[in-house]
């Protein structure tokens, strides 16, 4: 199994989940800048969108998309708890969730990171960021430890890497219980690892390039 990531981007979702599951996907490193990979091979070769993550199956398939793809790894292991079991309305309500942080945050951090936003576009995207942090920060104000309760899912691992707020100038110090919530996950070891083995094969990269 291979996955393709790149640097601080969502696919540290599917490292964190992979490294909840116990599973080691050997990672290759995609800049999306230079269009360069850690491996000889040309990335649109992998994914003609150019962008990750991009999870290569033990079969060859080439999965897309963070909610499919974790939701894919999950599934596989349904003892872990990192996702409810299809055909259930929890399962429902945990796509539903996926998809809102998808879309509501995930997809709106990038054009105020890409400076791509004229004022009022700005404004627009940092109120859109501001209210789906809010419901999340309202949804943690019940003293629950992660958003569906007290166990860590992939719902978490999702809003974890698309922590972009900074470099999209939102500031959300005022969600206190969002940043409590977000210390709980940074504790996590699978987290902790999956931005050891990032800055790694982002080294390796470099060295590569460097040679």
């Amino acid at each position: 199994m291979k996955l393709y990531i790149a640097k601080a981007t969502c696919s540290l979702a599917v490292q964190a989940v992979a490294n909840e599951l116990g599973l080691s996907p050997d990672l290759v490193h995609f800049d999306v800048f230079g269009k360069s990979m850690s491996e000889d091979g040309n990335f649109a070769d992998v994914n003609a969108l150019l962008y990750v993550p991009v999870l290569e199956t033990e079969h060859g398939d080439h999965l897309t998309e963070t909610i499919v793809i974790t939701s894919y790894l999950a599934d596989q292991h349904p003892e872990s708890g990192l996702i409810p079991r299809l055909g259930t309305i929890e399962r429902v309500r945990m796509d539903q969730l996926l998809t809102f942080i998808a879309t509501e945050i995930a997809q709106k951090h990038i054009p105020l990171m890409r400076k791509l936003m004229t004022p009022e576009g700005i404004a627009f995207h940092t109120g859109k960021l501001l209210s789906a942090y809010g419901t999340l920060d309202a949804r943690l104000a019940d003293g629950r430890a992660y958003l569906t309760g007290e166990q860590f899912t992939v719902a978490d691992a999702y809003v974890w890497a698309t922590m972009w707020h900074e470099r999209s100038g939102v500031n959300l110090d005022h969600l206190t219980h969002l940043q409590a919530y977000l210390a709980r996950i940074e504790s996590r070891p699978a987290v902790r690892r999956a931005l050891e083995d990032e800055a790694a094969v982002v080294a390796r990269h470099e060295q590569r390039l460097a040679a």
